[in-house]
């Protein structure tokens, strides 16, 4: 079930974007007279089509082939190859007719419209939901690093208070792109001193393959104040109560919440011997773990205090504004990381299985859903700036040159680009997807 919901959130998600994308060059097209002949969701490559209706001159149909969609505008060397078309002399009503400003608006509709879409539900889910995060000042018992964490000089308790020397008022900035990106140092207090930890550049292809936790948890320590005592259970039995504070289990000291988790689950479905203070009394229970190695108790979680802030309608835009923002150059970072050899390819990009994965999940959760295509939505709009040609960026940058020298590029230059163009998306498509069935069902 969980596959199906991961495959049928990534299916509408991507269909709402390719939809409204396409519907923007369809507009600016129709606005400056230009005839579209055809507007698809997914290719009908072969001629291969799903369904298809012809109304007012233009042919609305959905694809088989799920990578994407278009529009078919006439008198455009695009991904339709219509050589025919172009060798007969140039209508009014083609493309190739209008001005060059005309045209650069017509290639960039697509990427405004899905830059204001991003915008648009991060606005919305502000104003619904406003923000709410982990006061790092409410942070008292620290952090709990895993692998990677640990190997770059975090260790468990410590409390990061500053990021590059500005102080952290929210939690999750540790795990923010500020700190992923790498080359930061993290002001850490530990012990009642304070040093400096680095994060270095190339941090994000072990978080890539050990998974964010591995770096550090997105739950801060609490103690081992016992908070509820699950009726029935093993800590129950024994008279455990409200308040009680763990201090060894096994004759193992503990200092926080996860030290007695962690010692539980080693001993699964067997006796133990658990020391905890109730006030300044030391009681010893003995007690008895089940198979999942728990014994019934939950840890006092309002230690940690989440604050919210709440924004009218109008309050809320520049905030999602900033969200767009941070997730737009997030996505030009993470491509100069590659360029650049700080990250592996492999690391940086994923396919349809991986965002079905890892960002979309398997519950569906309105907000959620919500969040995570406006930043595919984001990151569409970025992919498709890229100067590659037959993506809109390539063909972006033909038309400045073209409005540099004064006249147009030949159209077997143009064709020859596409060609290279959809052998270089083609070939990037077998990598991601490649990769994505690698690293989901073989490594």
């Amino acid at each position: 079930m969980n596959g199906l919901i991961m495959v049928a959130q990534l299916l509408l998600g991507l269909s709402i974007l390719v939809i409204l994308h396409e519907l923007g060059h369809f507009l600016a097209a129709r606005a400056f007279g230009i005839k579209v002949e055809k507007f698809y969701l997914f290719f009908d490559a072969w001629g291969v089509k799903l369904f298809s209706i012809t109304k007012g001159g233009v042919e609305y149909g959905i694809g088989w082939l799920p990578l994407g969609g278009y529009v078919k505008i006439a008198g455009m060397i695009d991904e339709s190859m219509d050589k025919e078309q172009m060798a007969l002399p140039a209508q009014p009503w083609e493309f190739r007719s209008k001005p060059a400003w005309q045209r650069l608006i017509v290639m960039l509709a697509g990427v405004f419209v899905n830059i204001v879409v991003g915008i648009f539900i991060f606005w919305m889910l502000t104003f619904k939901f406003g923000e709410t995060y982990i006061a790092n000042s409410s942070v008292v018992s620290g952090i709990n690093p895993g692998v990677i964490g640990k190997q770059i000089g975090l260790k468990q308790g410590d409390r990061v208070i500053a990021v590059n020397g500005k102080k952290v008022v929210r939690y999750e900035e540790l795990l923010s792109s500020k700190v992923l990106m790498g080359n930061t140092t993290l002001t850490v207090s530990r012990e009642g001193k304070t040093l400096d930890v680095k994060v270095p550049d190339n941090i994000l292809n072990k978080v890539a393959d050990l998974g964010i936790e591995e770096f550090v948890s997105r739950v801060p320590l609490l103690t081992t104040t016992v908070d509820t005592v699950v009726k029935g259970k093993g800590a129950f039995r024994v008279g455990m109560k409200k308040g009680d504070r763990i201090v060894a289990v096994n004759e193992v000291p503990v200092k926080y919440n996860v030290d007695v988790s962690r010692e539980l689950k080693k001993l699964k479905n067997r006796k133990l011997m658990l020391d905890a203070y109730r006030g300044t009394e030391l009681l010893h229970f003995e007690l008895s773990t089940d198979s999942a190695g728990t014994i019934g108790i939950g840890f006092n979680a309002d230690e940690i205090r989440e604050e919210t802030i709440n924004y009218g309608f109008f309050a809320a835009l520049p905030v999602g504004l900033n969200q767009a923002w941070i997730s737009f150059t997030d996505n030009g970072k993470g491509i100069w990381k590659v360029l650049s050899g700080k990250i592996k390819a492999d690391k940086a990009f994923s396919g349809p299985v991986a965002i079905a994965q890892k960002v979309y999940g398997g519950i569906w959760i309105w907000s959620h859903f919500w969040a995570s295509t406006a930043l595919i939505s984001i990151a569409l709009a970025f992919m498709n700036l890229l100067p590659i040609p037959a993506l809109d960026g390539g063909h972006v940058v033909f038309l400045c040159v073209e409005m540099v020298k004064g006249k147009p590029l030949g159209d077997k230059f143009m064709e020859t680009a596409q060609i290279v163009g959809f052998v270089m998306l083609l070939s990037l498509m077998v990598f991601v997807i490649g990769n994505d069935i690698f690293k989901a069902f073989i490594k």
